[in-house]
C-alpha cells in the first residue's frame, strides 16, 4: 500500500484552524513521520502549502501598534503577556508545518539530507504544539482562553513575503524572528518571576530552553541552502534579511543564547539599530 506524503499531512495541520484540532494534527503528524507511515516527498515535489493556513474566529487580528498592553503586576496584565506568546506559539506551529508542505521538495535540500529537513521541522513543529498547549493552560487557569484578546498577524505576514524563497524563509522565521524570542523571553521569566508567577516561569523556561535548538535548526539548514547555491551564509544572511525584513533588528541581544544556536554576533550585529 502507497504510503502517504508528508507534504500532504503537514498541509493537513496549516488547515485546521481551531486551536485544539491544529495541535492534534500537529502531534499526529509527527508520531505518524517518526512511525515510517509517510512518504519523503521526491525532488522537485511542488508546494502542498495553502497561501494562508486556517485561523480560528478569534483572537481578532489587529496592527501590533493596535494590540493591547498591560502592567505584569495585575492578573489581566500576565494573562495579557502569556496571550501573546500562546499567539505566537500558534503562528510558529504553522511556520514550521509550512517548511514542510512548502518546502519538503525543494532541490535545494541535498537528497540525502531531505529526510532530516523534515525530520527537524516537524519536530520543531511538534514542540511548538506542545509550548502553545502549556501556555493556553496557563490561560485557562488564570480564567479566559486563547482568543479573548486581540492579537497581531506579523508573524504570517513575514512568512507570505518569504513564501518563494527558502533561504529567504529560513533568514527571517528562525534566523531573526524566533532569535527575538532568545533576547525577550529571560526579562518575561524574571518579570513573572518578580510577581510570584511560578507556574508561567516554568512554562517560559522550557519554551525558552527550547527555543535555542529551533533557531539552530534554522542556522544549520541556511547554511546547507548556502551551500548548494555556493553562497557566502553570512553576506546571503545580511542580504536576505535587508530584503525581506522591515526594519532594523532590535537590541540588546541574547549574545550568549544566539551563539548556542550558532548565531555569530557578526551576521546579525551590522543589521542592528542603535542602542536604546
Amino acid at each position: 500500500m502507497t504510503r502517504p506524503g508528508v507534504q500532504a499531512a503537514a498541509a493537513g495541520v496549516l488547515s485546521q484552524g481551531d486551536p485544539a484540532a491544529k495541535v492534534k494534527a500537529a502531534r499526529a503528524c509527527a508520531a505518524a513521520w517518526r512511525a515510517g507511515d509517510l512518504a519523503t516527498p521526491a525532488p522537485g515535489a511542488p508546494s502542498q502549502a495553502p497561501q494562508r493556513p486556517a485561523r480560528p474566529d478569534r483572537p481578532e487580528l489587529k496592527p501590533p501598534g493596535q494590540v493591547p498592553r498591560r502592567r505584569l503586576g495585575t492578573t489581566a496584565g500576565r494573562f495579557a503577556l502569556l496571550h501573546a506568546v500562546a499567539h505566537i506559539e500558534f503562528n510558529a506551529i504553522d511556520l514550521a508545518f509550512d517548511l514542510v508542505a512548502r518546502f519538503g521538495g525543494d532541490e535545494q535540500i541535498g537528497e540525502t539530507k531531505r529526510a532530516a529537513f523534515i525530520s527537524d521541522w516537524i519536530s520543531v513543529g511538534d514542540d511548538e504544539a506542545r509550548h502553545f498547549e502549556m501556555v493556553r493552560a496557563r490561560l485557562q487557569a488564570l480564567g479566559g482562553d486563547y482568543g479573548d484578546l486581540p492579537a497581531h498577524d506579523g508573524l504570517w505576514n513575514a512568512a507570505e513575503d518569504t513564501a518563494g524563497d527558502l533561504a529567504a524563509r529560513l533568514a527571517v522565521a528562525p534566523m531573526v524572528l524566533e532569535a527575538r524570542g532568545l533576547d525577550v523571553t529571560p526579562g518575561m521569566i524574571e518579570r513573572l518571576r518578580s510577581v510570584g508567577d511560578g507556574d508561567s516561569v516554568d512554562v517560559l523556561t522550557v519554551i525558552y530552553t527550547e527555543e535555542v535548538g529551533h533557531v539552530a535548526a534554522g542556522r544549520r539548514w541556511f547554511e546547507a541552502v548556502c551551500a548548494t547555491r555556493g553562497a557566502d551564509p553570512k553576506t546571503q544572511f545580511q542580504a536576505l534579511v535587508s530584503q525581506f525584513f522591515k526594519g532594523d533588528l532590535k537590541r540588546p541581544f541574547n549574545e550568549e543564547a544566539r551563539g548556542a544556536a550558532g548565531l555569530p554576533a557578526d551576521w546579525y550585529g551590522p543589521l542592528a539599530g542603535a542602542e536604546i
